[in-house]
């Protein structure tokens, strides 16, 4: 079992309207010790999903999203203040330094670095 602390990857489950559960494997930063930060293409399906429900759960799992720990409750929103946006950014840049800085290198190439959703999850 691998502790939140020590994780790369959490799973975050997001429900359909039906309450079928689905399961992404996502990067997140811890933002204070209440909440998380994840972001994700803005027309993802568990964004369309979290502004239906902010119910959702988490729990540690591998790259591929296989679960390495115990599920927990908790609510995700979606984050629509630039302040709070620019703070979940440095937060995942701190946490994947080379590689979140990649990933916003080909994100401003292929021109979805604004079509971008940040989530704040609260446990």
């Amino acid at each position: 079992m691998t502790s939140l602390d020590e994780a790369s990857y959490i799973s975050l489950r997001t429900f359909r309207r039906s309450g079928a559960p689905v399961d992404t494997p996502v990067w997140f930063a811890q933002g204070d010790p209440q909440h998380y930060y994840v972001f994700s293409a803005a027309d993802a399906g568990k964004v369309k999903r979290l502004r239906l429900s902010p119910r959702a759960q988490i729990a540690t799992c591998n790259a591929r999203g296989s679960s390495l720990g115990p599920w927990q409750d908790c609510h995700a929103y979606l984050i629509d203040e630039a302040a709070e946006i620019r703070t979940a950014h440095d937060c995942l840049t701190k946490k994947y330094g080379w590689q979140m800085r990649m990933t916003d290198f080909f994100s401003r190439l292929t021109g979805r670095i604004n079509k971008r959703a940040f989530i704040r999850i609260e446990s």
